[in-house]
């Protein structure tokens, strides 16, 4: 075996011991959930303010993605760096916020030089560290325990496994809380707007036409009356109503085949000459639903009804293009 096969072979033999002291990490978090994680449940749900997640360092970077993770599934938080919390951010904590602490040690300095001030301010304290009896621990109101004793890294010196674990912890919280609150689908879409998970999730009543956008004639209409409408809403269709309810439609290519067929009567009432039985779709669907029954059946617009069957927009497939989906 050549030297460069060799090393290649201690390459892959030390990343599965990294990961392996990581799952471990994973593992022994797992079995050191107790009532201080409920309780830190029930502290957050019950928050008139914010989290606000504090870190320094290492620790830091996992508080930051954590806060994120938090906004981002239903639960207000910001991250706030203790560094910098030293020089003016500690304003942005209130006596209706609830601080989650991280310091595996405990005991860096940054973090634990504010605690008298945030718990002067009435802001409860949530701490996540490895050392239960660090000056955190004892000034937090609840205690969520690391019990990392061996990093990943070889010197045993940089936080890999205890930040994997933080991270992990974290992300608990997190998902029970948005479990609790029934946060669902579309709450996920309307914070994450511009990404592709939103985009994803865009409902047919986010871009549908409605109201006056709406084009509409009566089923006694002129084939006269009906070019006019469809030509000022410029959707290439218009829904016809009778006695309230969508009856048929009128679209361009209709049109054309009523000229291709030489019997063009523009006083000719529409619902002779309309396409009954338009289809449709309902205002909650994903808009990604809505495309999908466009391309399966060659049309372009589909018509939307309310839980009584009546008319309550129209959605143009160029509508949800331009959405993203």
């Amino acid at each position: 075996m050549s030297g460069a096969d060799m090393n290649r072979e201690s390459w892959l033999a030390k990343a599965s011991n990294v990961l392996d002291i990581e799952i471990d990490a994973l593992k022994a978090q797992r079995d050191a959930l107790d009532d201080s994680f409920a309780d830190a449940i029930e502290a957050i749900l019950a928050i008139d303010g914010k989290l606000v997640v504090l870190g320094m360092g290492k620790s830091g970077i996992i508080a930051k993605k954590i806060a994120a993770t938090f906004a981002s599934t239903g639960t207000p938080a910001f991250f706030v760096h203790a560094a910098e919390a030293q020089h003016g951010d500690l304003g942005m904590i209130t006596g209706s916020d609830i601080v989650l602490a991280l310091s595996h040690s405990g005991e860096t300095t940054e973090v634990s030089g504010l605690l008298p001030e945030i718990k002067r301010r009435g802001a409860r304290v949530i701490a996540i560290t490895g050392n239960r009896s660090s000056t955190l621990a004892q000034h937090a109101d609840i205690v969520l325990h690391i019990p990392v004793i061996k990093e990943a890294c070889s010197l045993n010196l940089a936080p890999t496994a205890s930040t994997t674990a933080t991270l992990a912890l974290g992300d608990a919280l997190a998902v029970v809380l948005l479990n609790h609150r029934g946060y669902k689908e579309e709450d996920f879409a309307r914070v994450h707007p511009a990404g592709s998970l939103g985009r994803k999730l865009l409902r047919v009543s986010d871009v549908m036409h409605k109201g006056k956008a709406l084009p509409l004639v009566d089923h006694q209409a002129s084939l006269r009356n009906a070019i006019m409408e469809m030509s000022s809403h410029r959707l290439g269709i218009t829904g016809v109503i009778e006695n309230g309810k969508l009856a048929g439609c009128l679209s361009d290519g209709d049109l054309r085949r009523i000229l291709e067929s030489g019997h063009m009567e523009l006083d000719a009432p529409v619902h002779s000459l309309m396409h009954r039985n338009p289809m449709t779709i309902a205002a909650n669907m994903l808009a990604s639903e809505a495309l999908r029954i466009m391309e399966e059946h060659k049309i372009m617009v589909l018509f939307i009804l309310d839980e009584q069957e009546k008319l309550d927009g129209i959605i143009h497939m160029h509508d949800i293009l331009q959405g993203g989906v």
